[in-house]
């Protein structure tokens, strides 16, 4: 409880014994300032000035730990209203995301859209991957199919996207093998994480730096009788520098915006038929918020592995291209540039494991594309009020250290000030007894 600095003046004062009016409030540099020539009359009054200075010095602590606990007790309160704000924010978006989820719940069970040829598509995939049996992809898979959503909820797998093969999926069959040649099996396998903390929950070390066989996925996989075998791809999303540009506008799949290639004469190379980035439709899920800068996996994964790969529809439409290709080229036909002055020549390979092809019979309405995009959104938002809430609490148990600390301190004080205080008291008693009995 805060006192005002005169209550303890006063209740000095009465304990020295000195007048009120002898007690002006100055510059305490003042009260060490003597005549020489007083010397005598200080040391007379030695008891008396020694008391007043002591005094004013006590009141004049006091009302420093007191503004110190003042401005402590205010951050402490500021912090406890900024958590307060921050809990309700994130119970209204938690209120409005299931009021989303439940708008998506009707519209699946009042829809007839089947979408037999896209699971179907989908389950191919699945299938290859679990036949890459000693693969990290084929161990995470297998933890799926045995655990089902639950395997998504484990401290091994909560940070998990998914993997680079059933991210995307794409319109034509035969661009699929190509862009899944061109990534490459040990690509298409890789695991794809949020953060880094995913990347680690993955691979364990000893003090050593040896791998610890015993956790990880490399403990899963024993656990499952899938011992993993040799290295294997993880991406991280927020460690990859996404694409900077704009969007493809009104684009439900966030299509990147950018500039079609230029031949020396200024035209579009004949044969051109895009980026191989815009050419694979991500789930809607995806789309929008998956890092925590709000970034999806087109900006992100998908820029990162295809950048600005051309599609042409002849290998002769790619080579006549050859002046204005900067990331490498693929043509329907076969032909392969890797990257610039890099080209794959020789018969193609299919790699087993390749992206699913999207049916036409999945497409969903602008609306319940609208609404997954809020659902991601607000699900991201929330993400950040709780990041937020535990800076805030960290804040809050630092304010409230100093605090209790700072009030410790101001009890002390007063505990020896007051004992000061009688100690004076009983000294001027002594004092006027001792000239009463020479008297």
């Amino acid at each position: 409880m805060y006192m005002h600095p005169g209550f303890y003046l006063c209740h000095l004062v009465i304990l020295l014994q000195l007048p009120i009016k002898s007690l002006p409030i100055q510059d305490p540099s003042a009260l060490v300032q003597v005549d020489k020539k007083e010397t005598s009359v200080v040391l007379k009054d030695e008891t008396q000035n020694g008391g007043f200075a002591q005094a004013e010095s006590i009141i004049f602590y006091t009302k420093r730990l007191q503004d110190d606990l003042h401005v402590i007790g205010l951050k402490v309160k500021q912090h406890e209203e900024n958590m307060k704000l921050l809990r309700s924010q994130k119970n209204k978006l938690e209120e409005s995301i299931l009021d989303l989820q439940v708008m998506l719940g009707n519209y699946h069970s009042s829809t007839t859209t089947t979408t037999a040829n896209d699971n179907h598509s989908r389950e191919e995939t699945t299938k290859k991957i679990l036949q890459c049996e000693k693969s990290a992809a084929g161990i995470l898979w297998q933890l799926k199919a045995r655990h089902g959503n639950q395997a998504a909820d484990l401290p091994l797998t909560k940070d998990i996207v998914g993997i680079v093969a059933m991210l995307g999926k794409v319109d034509d069959d035969n661009l699929s093998r190509l862009l899944s040649e061109y990534l490459g099996l040990e690509t298409m396998l890789a695991i794809v994480c949020k953060t880094y903390d995913g990347v680690r929950a993955l691979e364990l070390y000893d003090n050593e730096g040896c791998i610890n066989l015993n956790s990880g996925l490399h403990g899963l996989g024993t656990s499952i009788g899938r011992k993993l075998e040799g290295r294997f791809l993880v991406i991280c999303l927020e460690n990859l520098r996404p694409y900077s540009g704009e969007f493809v506008h009104n684009d439900p799949q966030r299509r990147l915006d950018i500039l079609k290639p230029r031949l020396p004469n200024g035209e579009c190379p004949p044969g051109f038929l895009g980026y191989a980035v815009n050419m694979i439709n991500v789930d809607s899920t995806n789309l929008f918020c998956l890092t925590a800068s709000g970034h999806g996996l087109r900006e992100t994964l998908l820029y990162s592995l295809f950048s600005r790969l051309q599609v042409y529809k002849t290998r002769a439409d790619m080579v006549s291209a050859l002046p204005c290709i900067t990331d490498g080229a693929i043509s329907l036909d076969g032909g392969m540039i890797q990257r610039t002055g890099v080209f794959s020549l020789g018969n193609r390979e299919d790699v087993d494991v390749k992206f699913p092809k999207l049916s036409v019979a999945s497409g969903l309405p602008e609306s319940y594309l609208e609404t997954e995009r809020q659902i991601n959104e607000f699900k991201w938002r929330k993400e950040k009020l709780i990041e937020d809430t535990k800076r805030e609490q960290a804040l809050w148990d630092n304010a409230k250290f100093n605090f209790d600390r700072k009030k410790k301190e101001f009890l002390k004080f007063l505990a020896d000030s007051s004992s000061y205080a009688t100690q004076a008291t009983q000294h001027q008693i002594l004092g006027a007894q001792n000239r009463f009995t020479s008297s």
